[in-house]
């Protein structure tokens, strides 16, 4: 399948790496192609500079927002929350209309340090904002409760014995999320939380989940939902 991501942090990496690997066609969106690789410092976690990384994947196309979207037939949003709606806009709403936009951005908030704060929580979300400005698009919150490493190989974590969540306003883009997530990613677990509007909780988790990855000193973190 033709894959675009937007956004090239560890996210967008990590879930670009996975896809090649599984015989996928990715194109990665960025803002500026040229910037991007010309990079030399290494991101805020330590990690190498981009095109360090991309050396070692040069399946992937690393390309303008507008021509990820465009490539994909299924999107991914794993841009900066701040900044999703920007890069959304960039990446054209025809290239988005119609098909399954996979959000796994946070509206996280560092202008005040650490730990962040959200730029949106109780009465919205990042996720519904989303789906307003572009009411074409299928859009399906799911993988922003996780970091990265475990987004696509959940069984390095209690051997995969714990949750996901998905919510959105259209069931066959849900379902079809659902299989992405067993068949390709690994997920034993997905429950379908309901419409786009769940986006407020799952967003809202985030608090949340920073103050376990400090206190427990890991972000190889996840809940399992029992009854």
């Amino acid at each position: 399948m033709k894959i675009g991501i937007l956004g090239t942090g560890i996210v967008g990496k990590t879930i670009a790496a996975k896809l090649i690997e599984l015989g996928h066609e990715v194109t990665l969106g960025t803002r500026d192609v040229a910037g991007k690789l010309a990079e030399t410092a290494p991101d805020f976690y330590g990690n190498p500079p981009f095109n360090v990384w991309h050396a070692q994947h040069q399946q992937i196309k690393l390309a303008t927002f507008t021509e990820a979207a465009a490539h994909g037939e299924l999107v991914f949003n794993a841009t900066n929350g701040g900044a999703t709606l920007e890069a959304l806009k960039s990446a054209q709403e025809t290239n988005l209309n119609g098909k399954v936009l996979i959000d796994i951005a946070n509206p996280l908030d560092f202008s005040h340090g650490m730990p962040p704060t959200l730029l949106v929580c109780n009465t919205d979300s990042l996720g519904e904002q989303i789906q307003r400005a572009f009411p074409l698009a299928r859009v399906v919150k799911t993988l922003n409760t996780i970091s990265a490493p475990v987004m696509v190989n959940p069984r390095q974590l209690a051997g995969g014995e714990h949750t996901m969540f998905v919510c959105g306003n259209d069931a066959g883009a849900k379902t079809q999320v659902n299989e992405i997530l067993q068949d390709w990613f690994g997920w034993k677990y997905v429950i379908d939380l309901g419409d786009i509007s769940v986006a407020r909780g799952m967003e809202m988790y985030l608090p949340l989940w920073l103050r376990l990855m400090g206190a427990l000193g890991s972000p190889m973190i996840n809940v399992k939902v029992v009854k």
